[in-house]
């Protein structure tokens, strides 16, 4: 099979094409002929080698976790898929960047009906990531004002649409009329420009001052910090994004909650992988029923293009997930 390797860490032009043997299948595992993948804001630190001691990665690597395609073999003691079968995952620590890849069968699903296979390969790390905040973390209750900052990004797009899915009055943050558009679209009630209002007045004027029964932040670095000033005392705030340093002298002063996400970790359990799978086949039967959609950027990119797709992602200009689809695939 073909595959794009990382033999050294670095900048996006470390991606090598390679000519490797296709995985052997074993016990528990299904072997999946890889048709789209997605670029996610970890795969550009695996490249860069920021995470190399954390997550104990050994090189030569082939990068991207999030992956669609259809059913090649399954292993001993697999009975809920069989070959032919179109589905959608997020393999662990990566591997998806390839013709073919190896994954653990309680992290698969079947690909929502409604999606194309580059439309489903968008969803899977960033909704499960979304899940675990909303849903297992904060709890979001019908109701609550839930304020999810950066609304058109990767995880934030589909955040928007888990909480309005859980009854909550969503506010967002945006930095463009497009985004902001873009955001109502996706069934924020309220869009605040970030740029134009500061966390003081959004809060006067959408709160009356109390703060947001819930905050999720999706960018990290200072906006947490934003994120504590936003939120209510005794309120919740999830974060995607918390390798820095911070004053929690607002989380005593206010007596909050504060919830890390780190999808991946969930991953490293047999317990927490079939949690995965089985979300990811309740996020297939909501895209199914219209209520989550995948916000997709316009550009496009072929797994040879992996490094052009790594960069759009870090320049910022992206609107949604930068997908890349799979020049050798055939249905």
């Amino acid at each position: 099979m073909l595959a794009q390797v990382i033999k050294e860490y670095g900048s996006p032009e470390v991606f090598q094409a390679m000519e490797l043997a296709r995985p052997s299948i074993k016990k528990g595992h299904v072997l999946i002929r890889v048709a789209a993948t997605s670029v996610n804001p970890i795969d550009l630190k695996i490249r860069g080698g920021l995470l190399q001691n954390t997550m104990n990665l050994e090189l030569p690597l082939i990068l991207h976790s999030d992956c669609a395609g259809v059913i090649e073999e399954v292993g001993e003691g697999v009975s809920s898929f069989q070959p032919g079968d179109e589905v959608y995952t997020t393999v662990g620590l990566g591997g998806a960047l390839a013709d073919y890849t190896l994954v653990d069968a309680s992290l698969v699903a079947v690909k929502p009906k409604s999606l194309t296979f580059t439309e489903a390969a968008a969803l899977p790390l960033v909704a499960l990531t979304a899940w675990e905040a909303l849903v297992e973390r904060c709890k979001v209750q019908p109701g609550q004002k839930v304020l999810i900052h950066a609304g058109t990004g990767g995880v934030g797009h589909v955040a928007i649409q888990i909480a309005k899915f859980l009854g909550a009055q969503v506010y967002t943050t945006a930095s463009t009329d497009e985004k902001m558009q873009l955001a109502k679209m996706l069934g924020a009630d309220t869009v605040i420009n970030y740029r134009e209002q500061s966390v003081e007045q959004y809060v006067t004027k959408h709160t009356n001052g109390q703060g947001f029964d819930v905050v999720f932040d999706t960018v990290g670095g200072e906006n947490l910090d934003r994120s504590f000033q936003a939120v209510k005392p005794r309120g919740t705030v999830a974060a995607i994004a918390a390798r820095s340093t911070h004053d929690l002298t607002p989380l005593h002063n206010k007596g909050l909650t504060l919830h890390v996400v780190f999808m991946i970790l969930a991953q490293m359990s047999q317990e927490g992988r079939i949690n995965h799978g089985a979300i990811l086949n309740k996020l297939a039967h909501l895209v199914d029923e219209g209520k989550i959609k995948p916000l997709v950027d316009s550009h496009s990119f072929s797994f040879e293009d992996v490094s052009k797709a790594h960069e759009f992602l870090a320049s910022g200009q992206a609107v949604g997930k930068v997908t890349l689809r799979n020049q050798n695939f055939e249905q």
